[in-house]
Formats: C-alpha cells, sequence, structure tokens
C-alpha cells in the first residue's frame, strides 16, 4: 500500500433520483397515472458508483458540485453514510442540485433529468493536488456535464502525469449526436467502460466488434457491460466474453452498469487480473438488482458477499 489518502477520486455529477415503480403505464399527455411504490435516493452514475466502491471498502473521495439545498443535503448525507470523502465536494448558493424522475414500467423504463449544478464544474475546479492524493481516477457521465467535458482530455492526462490509473464510462447521450473527441481521451484512460449500445452510438457501427475495432489503436482496455449477456473484454486484440449472473426476482436495474463499474474498479485497484474484475463486475452489477435504486444492496463488504453466495451461489477469492 502507497502513501495515497485515498483509493480512487470521482469527478462527476451529482444528483438525487425520484424512483416511481409499479406504475400503470407509461404518462399519457392529459392523462394521470399511478405508481404504487416510490423512492428518493442517491442518484447519479458518478454517485452510485463512488457509494457502492466505498461499501466494498476502498478509500474513495468525491469531486462535484450541488446546490445549497435539501437535495444537496441528501446526496452528501447518503455519501457519508457509505463512507465516501465528501470534503471536496463544492456546495453552490446559486444552483439547485439536479434531480431525476425515473419511471419504471416492467422491464423498461424513462428518465428525465434537470441537471442543476452539474452543468457548473470545470477543470479549474481539479487541481493537481486533489488528483494526486488518490490511486486511481473514475470519470463518468461525459455527456451531463457542459462546463467540464471539453477538458476531460486534459484531466486523464493530468491525472496519467501524476502516475495514477484511470477508468472512464460516457454513459448516454441525452442529444443523441454521441459527439466526443475520443481518439484524445482514450490513450489516457487504462479501461474505458460503455455499455453495448453506448459503444455503437458512439462509432456509429452495428457490432460491438466493428465497434471496437474501430476505436482499436486509441484505447487501452475496453470492458462492455451487455446487460442479462454479461461483458466483453478487449484487451491487447484479445476478447474474453463473461457470462452473466442472472437475477430472476429484478427489483429494478437502476445503477446495475456503475455497480458493474465499482466492482471492476474495486479488483482492478487490488490488482487482480482482468478477467477477475470483469467477472467481479458482473456479479456487482447482478447485486445492485435485487435492491431499489441502485445503491440500496451495498451496504457493507461482508454482507455484499453473502448476497454473491446466496443468492449467485459466488465463493470469495
Amino acid at each position: 500500500m502507497d502513501n495515497k489518502k485515498f483509493d480512487v477520486v470521482v469527478v462527476g455529477e451529482l444528483n438525487v433520483d425520484l424512483i416511481l415503480n409499479r406504475i400503470e403505464s407509461f404518462p399519457e399527455i392529459g392523462k394521470e397515472k399511478l405508481a404504487e411504490d416510490m423512492t428518493l435516493t442517491l442518484g447519479s452514475s458518478s454517485a452510485i458508483f463512488a457509494s457502492n466502491l466505498s461499501a466494498l471498502g476502498a478509500r474513495v473521495t468525491f469531486l462535484g458540485k450541488i446546490g445549497d439545498d435539501y437535495f444537496g443535503q441528501l446526496v452528501i448525507d447518503r455519501l457519508k453514510e457509505k463512507g465516501v470523502d465528501v470534503s471536496l465536494i463544492v456546495r453552490d448558493p446559486a444552483a439547485h442540485t439536479g434531480a431525476t424522475i425515473v419511471l419504471n414500467f416492467q422491464e423498461d423504463r424513462a428518465m428525465i433529468t434537470y441537471p442543476g449544478a452539474m452543468n457548473e464544474l470545470t477543470i479549474k475546479d481539479i487541481s493537481r493536488e486533489v488528483l494526486a492524493s488518490a490511486r486511481h481516477l473514475h470519470f463518468s457521465s461525459y455527456y451531463l456535464q457542459p462546463g467540464i467535458k471539453n477538458d476531460v482530455g486534459k484531466l486523464f492526462e493530468m491525472a496519467k502525469g501524476l502516475k495514477l490509473t484511470t477508468t472512464f464510462d460516457m454513459q448516454w447521450d441525452p442529444a443523441e449526436k454521441w459527439i466526443i473527441d475520443y481518439e484524445t481521451i482514450l490513450p489516457f484512460v487504462d479501461v474505458f467502460l460503455p455499455n453495448e449500445q453506448e459503444l455503437l452510438h458512439l462509432t456509429g457501427k452495428a457490432t460491438v466488434s466493428d465497434a471496437l475495432q474501430k476505436i482499436s489503436g486509441k484505447s487501452n482496455v475496453v470492458a462492455v457491460k451487455m446487460g442479462s449477456r454479461g461483458s466483453l473484454l478487449l484487451d491487447k486484440g484479445k476478447t474474453n466474453i463473461q457470462g452473466p449472473f442472472l437475477n430472476t426476482k429484478v427489483v429494478d436495474a437502476i445503477g446495475a452498469g456503475d455497480s458493474f463499474n465499482a466492482g471492476f474498479v474495486f479488483k482492478f485497484i487490488n490488482g487482480a487480473d482482468l478477467e477477475e474484475c470483469q467477472e467481479f463486475g458482473n456479479l456487482m452489477g447482478a447485486i445492485s438488482t435485487t435492491a431499489a435504486g441502485g445503491t440500496k444492496a451495498f451496504t457493507k463488504y461482508g454482507q455484499i458477499m453473502k448476497i454473491a453466495e446466496e443468492k449467485f451461489g459466488y465463493k470469495k477469492r
């Protein structure tokens, strides 16, 4: 173990999720629908990742912006409950904390997000000293952070210059334009973590193999999340398909991809080989689906591994 204060610094967006489950049907203009269940919880890809990674036992700090409001305090409280360091989070009294409304209907979902303070984070908010306090940098939700997205390449380049390892999950583009200078960013990313649809949209290709071929030469390791079909890992031209841990009683799939990221990075920073990282990522993604909201299944390492063994037959290595 080195003398770094943190294992991982997460730079990203912060918001709450208002989740409506067991709804009659999706909304229709001029009509009112009922939901039988509601959850207000910590949202955002970056925060779910940080929360679940901390619950696994990593030392995690978070750098982002929130408003000085009730939702902002909820974000702070939930991160602190999971052991995430919140000293770097900026509370901006001129902004409102973002919120996402999530409608879950059977196996489908629809979301609408108010970005709020997540628009305001810029590269000027991130110092070399902050990055140097950690061993690893994770950045998520490129398209939801207009204040910093054009400088993400600089962020990763700065991190690599400070000898950090790095991971990047670009997430979905709400505008569906998929404009990103990945040729500049990916050379400084140790592991790129898109899901299948995001990768296809990014590259404009019809198959994962063609998409990976297009970014080869720019990317290092790529781990592609494929939902109930598991994941695919590309490393030095070789691929490995890892089957899923299937949950037959899914509560919801919110945060499953972020939980995959948390499992993968947890093993990665602890020196595991990439295929073990991939398998553990699949496992954490499955565990996420056993409770609502993306973080409720993640308490402490021992309890998480108890779920892994009892529900998925996984034996600790």
